[in-house]
């Protein structure tokens, strides 16, 4: 017998011997997941500022765009341990399976936000960068998001049962980190637009975690012990703190410039909450075991 989540009656276990695996998946994926969210957002941003004839914040959401689409795939091809692997996920297009949707978004929507970085660098054929632009930012937020649902597509109880909710966390964190990427490179005085999504994706991103974890009630504990709990108390010092920073900057540089590196190691920190909580959930059999019984109103 094992003490439910949040103190509830006992459950049986199995000596308490964990009911599921913990994933295989190392370092790497937590920073695939916010470098992704990163690149996609920061695309979407691109796109807007091109409409709204921003040519300059435009330009560095590209950049950033482009950098995270470089380094995404490389940090996927090192969890998976094989280059050939990768390709191997390409040879099936599959809708229903988001590993399956994930690999193909990564790999044309990432040759098309790398693209457009490249030949805005160059200043070569700009009808093609317009085009590149819109494709680019038109599937930014769902590359941004598609971890999201892959994560909730498993049976690890805490991302499970937050499918309804994990994305919206993700795609707020996304906005937020490429709001504050652009505001640390845009010209002083020139950084208005990346400041205000900042402030609101923030206002987000704390928003849905809250709700995402009253959702889950006692299932949310990793969020509050452990490597979870501790990373989950940074992404959100963090966010708050670097929001409260970024919005008294619009006449100080220096708290811009700290709100907009705190805000970005809030989102880091959101995505290594997220990933370390899974591993909790998953090791502590309990979990499982009382989300079976509510399953079957036994709880």
């Amino acid at each position: 017998m094992a003490e439910a989540p949040g103190g509830a009656d006992p459950v049986r276990t199995y000596y308490g011997r964990p009911v599921l695996k913990e994933p295989e998946w190392t370092w790497e994926v937590p920073w695939y997941l916010f470098t992704g969210g990163l690149a996609g957002a920061s695309s979407g941003l691109a796109l807007v500022a091109r409409l709204a004839g921003r040519d300059d914040l435009m330009h560095r959401a590209r950049l950033v765009a482009g950098a995270g689409v470089a380094v995404s795939p490389v940090l996927l091809i090192m969890d998976l341990g094989r280059p050939r692997r990768f390709y191997n996920m390409l040879r099936v297009f599959k809708p229903t399976s988001a590993m399956s949707m994930g690999s193909w978004l990564l790999s044309v929507y990432g040759t098309m936000a790398g693209a457009t970085a490249v030949l805005g660098v160059l200043g070569r054929l700009p009808r093609l960068q317009v085009l590149l632009d819109g494709a680019a930012g038109v599937l930014g937020l769902p590359f941004a998001t598609y971890t999201a649902v892959l994560l909730s597509d498993s049976s690890i109880p805490v991302w499970q049962e937050a499918r309804g909710h994990l994305p919206f966390v993700f795609a707020a964190s996304a906005g937020a980190s490429a709001g504050a990427a652009s505001v640390l490179l845009a010209p002083a005085g020139h950084e208005g637009p990346a400041r205000r999504l900042t402030l609101v994706a923030a206002a987000a991103e704390l928003t849905a975690h809250q709700a995402m974890t009253r959702r889950l009630a006692a299932l949310g504990e990793p969020y509050e012990q452990g490597d979870g709990g501790r990373y989950a108390k940074a992404a959100k010092s963090c966010t708050a703190a670097g929001a409260v920073l970024v919005a008294a900057g619009r006449h100080r540089r220096w708290a811009s410039m700290a709100g907009a590196t705190l805000v970005l190691a809030g989102a880091i920190c959101e995505r290594w909450a997220v990933f370390r909580a899974g591993f909790q959930s998953a090791a502590d059999p309990t979990y499982a075991v009382a989300d079976q019984r509510r399953r079957l109103g036994l709880a």
